[in-house]
């Protein structure tokens, strides 16, 4: 046991909580920038020329990104060194390499914001290395080479740690995934002339990462979370783990086909992205059939209700968000109505939140308790303010994605299978769907209030543990 805090099992778990604390701060700039945007929709001219919905959009999708791979790397700084069974090899160069994310991170974000996007590639000298001007990418290449530093350096401090230690199905999933995250990222440096060929390439960052590795890193999470809050014993947990993520990695790398289906891939891939497409949801239902399984399987009753709450909604809402409505429109045949509507964002939104949002704020919710000194959990209110703000956000995320999911089956109707034969123009198209773009900006006002209430349960654990530790004295 830790002596400087009591409630970590080793001392280096601490270089955890800065990551966490960061990566909640560049959350709500995330939805900051969203219901910017939201708001862009509907009053085109909102903030204009200040932020163009352009840079709005880079920034809300870049941050997203950002503040789930500094949720990753503290969740990975907590979690090894606890399933390693030893100290973290290198706590100095985790904060080191804390301080470089962040930096080279709020000065993109500021670059995006205070400097025309041709005006940052020019002054990052982007031509010695093109690698700017795609979707998510939109990273200058010096940045990019700073992320990949910073990878490396992680990847070093988190391997020795393992090489050293206890070597458990969990870390080794959790690493399996990191260093194929790292590895995928390389390909953003791979920007050809040819479209076609940047797009088929480009989907071996953005695709593999959140349908292949990133699922590895959110099952290594889930199942630590999972050992931890019911006691169940760990082979059992470790052989759901496998199952899991062998058919995550089967039908995500060979699902990436659906995204070939119109950019003059050889026509195979209309099967064989429609076929393992179709076969993805299974390992979010899996994860549904096992956490809830583990849960009624345990042996203990965690004080910790938020934590095991979140990770039961991140299964459900996984499941729902990736596997249901991704496959509503991962057909060919019906791809071919949809690629490109509103139904795409619909998806996103859900699967972002459900696989990859929750599951951070699982790990975190259960291990901020332990890093603050406060104990297994917070006081009764706070974690009921945090259970409110798992319901606001979830069911807000919910009505956000049906809105979307609607808007996007009348602009099919209206544009790609008129009843005329006349298509309806794309921005008529748009004006049609406002009434759905209104509503779905209530519903981020309301994710926005849920948001809010979690960062307050954090204020209210503290102060309401420092009270009751003062009457206690």
């Amino acid at each position: 046991m830790n002596p400087g805090n009591p409630h970590l099992k080793f001392a280096s778990q601490a270089v955890a909580k800065p990551y966490f604390v960061f990566a909640l701060m560049l959350f709500v700039g995330q939805i900051v920038f969203g219901l910017v945007m939201g708001m862009q929709y509907v009053v085109g001219d909102f903030l204009f020329p200040a932020i163009p919905f352009n840079v709005a959009r880079m920034v809300h999708t870049n941050l997203l990104i950002v503040w789930l791979l500094f949720g990753f790397m503290g969740a990975a700084y907590y979690l090894v060194p606890e399933e390693a069974d030893r100290e973290l090899h290198s706590p100095k160069l985790a904060i080191l390499l804390f301080w470089v994310f962040a930096i080279a991170g709020v000065l993109t974000i500021l670059g995006y914001l205070l400097v025309p996007y041709a005006g940052l590639a020019k002054l990052t000298h982007n031509e010695l290395l093109p690698t700017m001007g795609r979707e998510f990418l939109e990273q200058p290449t010096i940045t990019k080479l700073g992320i990949v530093v910073v990878a490396l350096g992680f990847l070093y401090n988190i391997g020795m740690t393992l090489l050293k230690g206890r070597k458990t199905v969990v870390s080794v999933v959790m690493m399996t995934g990191l260093v194929g995250l790292a590895v995928f990222f390389l390909f953003s440096f791979y920007n050809p002339e040819n479209l076609a060929r940047d797009k088929y390439y480009w989907w071996w960052v953005v695709h593999l990462w959140v349908e292949g590795v990133w699922e590895l890193i959110m099952g290594s999470m889930l199942a630590f979370v999972l050992i931890k809050v019911t006691g169940v014993d760990r082979e059992v947990v470790e052989k759901w783990l496998y199952v899991i993520i062998a058919m995550a990695l089967i039908t995500g790398i060979i699902g990436t086909g659906h995204h070939y289906f119109w950019i003059g891939a050889p026509g195979v891939w209309l099967w064989l992205g429609s076929i393992f497409s179709a076969l993805e949801p299974l390992p979010f239902f899996a994860m549904v059939l096992f956490a809830f399984n583990m849960v009624r399987r345990r042996r203990r009753e965690h004080p910790n209700k938020a934590a095991s709450l979140w990770a039961l909604g991140t299964t459900v809402t996984a499941f729902l968000g990736a596997g249901v409505w991704g496959f509503l429109h991962t057909l060919a045949p019906v791809n071919y109505y949809t690629h490109g509507t509103q139904l795409t964002a619909a998806h996103g939104h859900l699967a972002f939140y459900g696989a990859y949002v929750m599951i951070v704020i699982t790990l975190i919710s259960y291990a901020m308790p332990r890093l603050r000194g406060i104990g297994e959990a917070a006081d009764a209110r706070a974690q009921s303010l945090e259970i409110w703000a798992f319901w606001l956000m979830t069911i807000s995320m919910l009505l956000i994605t049906l809105l979307l999911t609607a808007a996007g089956v009348v602009q099919v109707w209206l544009q790609r299978m008129p009843a005329d034969g006349a298509a309806m123009p794309f921005m008529a198209t748009v004006d049609q769907l406002k009434v759905f773009f209104w509503l779905r900006l209530y519903a981020g006002f309301g994710f926005f209030i849920g948001l809010i209430c979690y960062l307050l349960s954090f204020r209210q654990r503290g102060r309401l543990t420092v009270g009751v530790a003062q009457q206690a004295g």
